[in-house]
C-alpha cells in the first residue's frame, strides 16, 4: 500500500479526510495555509457510510483542488460487518477493533515517519485531542483548534462554499459516522437508525445478539437491539448550524489564499 522509497528529509502534510464537516474545513485550511508544500489528503474507506459519502467526497475533491488518495483495510474490504465476523467482537471495555482495523492500521501502513498529519478536532474537542496526542507520537496539525472553530462553525462554512452536507447531516445525524455506529450506545440514536436505516439496524442487532453484546440500554438496564422499545430515547433532530467570528476570519483566510 506504500511506496517506502522516499527522500526522509522532506516532509509532507498528510490530511486525514473522513468524510466529516470538521476533516473537510480542516484540510481547507492547510490547503491555502500551506500552498508550497506537499499535501496529501488521505480517505480510509469503510463499507457502512452513507453512500452518500463518494458524491461528498467528489464535491470536496472539487472544492480543495486536488484528489483524495482512496485506502482501504483489504483483508476486510473496509467493512465493519467483516471485521465483527471475524474478529467476533464488536465494542466493549476494549474499544470497536472496526477503528483500529479499518482506520488505524490503514493510516500507519500509508504514513511516513516525516510526515505531519492534519485531523479534524475542533475547538470544542481539546481534551479529545490532548489524549490523541498522549497515545500517538506523532507531528500533527490541528488547523480548527487553531482558530477556535466548532463543529458548527464547519458545517456553515461547507453550506457558505456552497457545498451540499452529507446525508447523514441532513437526517439530523450529528456526525457522519457508519450507519448504525457500534460505539454508540443511546435509546434514542438506535431508534433513529431503525427508523431511518431498518435493514442496517436488523443486521446490527442480529450480529449483537448473536455474539451476546447489548449495545443499549432501556433506563439503567442493559439491553439487546431487538429488546429495544420503539420511541424511547431522544435524539436530536437537527444539527446545530451557526457561524462565529473564528468562522469569519477562516472563511477570509481561505479567499484570501485562493
Amino acid at each position: 500500500m506504500t511506496d517506502r522509497a522516499y527522500d526522509t528529509q522532506k516532509k509532507r502534510i498528510v490530511c486525514w479526510f473522513s468524510c466529516g464537516a470538521a476533516s473537510a474545513v480542516a484540510t481547507k485550511l492547510v490547503l491555502s495555509q500551506f500552498a508550497n508544500q506537499e499535501v496529501v489528503i488521505a480517505r480510509c474507506i469503510v463499507r457502512e457510510e452513507h453512500p452518500d459519502n463518494d458524491r461528498f467526497a467528489a464535491d470536496c475533491e472539487r472544492w480543495f483542488g486536488q484528489p483524495i488518495v482512496n485506502l482501504i483495510a483489504k483483508e476486510y474490504d473496509g467493512s465493519v460487518f467483516n471485521v465483527i465476523g471475524k474478529r467476533k467482537y464488536i465494542s466493549g471495555v476494549d474499544g470497536a477493533p472496526c477503528t483500529m482495523l479499518l482506520k488505524k492500521e490503514v493510516r500507519l501502513a500509508f504514513q511516513r515517519p516525516t510526515d505531519r498529519h492534519v485531523f479534524g478536532y475542533c475547538s470544542e474537542e481539546q481534551e479529545r485531542y490532548n489524549m490523541f496526542l498522549d497515545a500517538n507520537n506523532i507531528d500533527c496539525i490541528v488547523p480548527l483548534i487553531d482558530r477556535g472553530l466548532s463543529h458548527a462553525d464547519c458545517l456553515s462554512m461547507l453550506q457558505t462554499a456552497g457545498i451540499k452536507l452529507p446525508e447523514m447531516y441532513r437526517l439530523g445525524y450529528k456526525h457522519n459516522n457508519c450507519i448504525g455506529c457500534v460505539k454508540a450506545s443511546g435509546a434514542g440514536y438506535w431508534n433513529k437508525i431503525r427508523q431511518d436505516f431498518p435493514e442496517r439496524f436488523w443486521m446490527m442487532a442480529g450480529a449483537s445478539r448473536a455474539l451476546g453484546v447489548k449495545m443499549t440500554r432501556s433506563e439503567s438496564t442493559r439491553i439487546y437491539l431487538d429488546e429495544l422499545p420503539v420511541g424511547i430515547g431522544r435524539y436530536q433532530d437537527e444539527p446545530e448550524i451557526q457561524c462565529g467570528i473564528f468562522c469569519e476570519m477562516a472563511n477570509n483566510e481561505i479567499k484570501e489564499n485562493t
